[in-house]
């Protein structure tokens, strides 16, 4: 690896919103493209920050890509129950994609949900169309839990996020 897996810092935290955002966008995540409200939260790192840990990869000083880590419930679990972790929000810059920023930054989150006491699964949501982070999910040993797919905006039907799951 030639990039370092650590906790953002504050200077870093628009930087990576502004990652976040455009992997959602670029790669045609969003319903609702520039308009949607969704990307307010994408942007807001010190939010995430504020209520979890948000890990980044980071290379000659550059940001190359960010997840959020929800050790145990709080405001930022959508689907976390007692005994389990979170991952939210992975993302990686276009231009870092192919180096295996993605795959690290899910290990990292993996090997510190192992480091809290009581954790035995790391649980996650993902879109239909993730399908290059589905065969990494796949690959690290996450099972699909369709008996837990839901939607976040139920006013919209055709909104159904997937949902994975890794025993630890």
């Amino acid at each position: 690896m030639d990039f370092t897996i650590r906790q953002a810092t504050t200077e870093e935290h628009d930087t990576l919103g502004e990652i976040t955002a455009q992997a959602y966008l670029r790669d045609g995540l969003l319903d609702f493209g520039d308009d949607d409200t969704y990307l307010g939260e994408l942007r807001d790192v010190a939010k995430r920050a504020a209520a979890a840990e948000v890990l980044v990869a980071v290379a000659d000083g550059r940001v190359l890509g960010g997840v959020t880590f929800v050790p145990s419930g709080g405001p930022m679990a959508d689907i976390a129950r007692a005994g389990e972790a979170e991952i939210r929000m992975l993302a990686v810059a276009r231009e870092a994609r192919g180096r295996g920023v993605g795959e690290a930054l899910v290990r990292s989150c993996v090997d510190r949900a192992r480091a809290v006491e009581g954790c035995a699964r790391v649980v996650l949501s993902t879109q239909r169309t993730m399908r290059t982070a589905h065969r990494l999910y796949g690959r690290l040993g996450f099972a699909r839990t369709p008996e837990r797919d839901w939607n976040p905006l139920p006013e919209l039907d055709d909104i159904t996020l997937l949902t994975y799951e890794l025993t630890l």
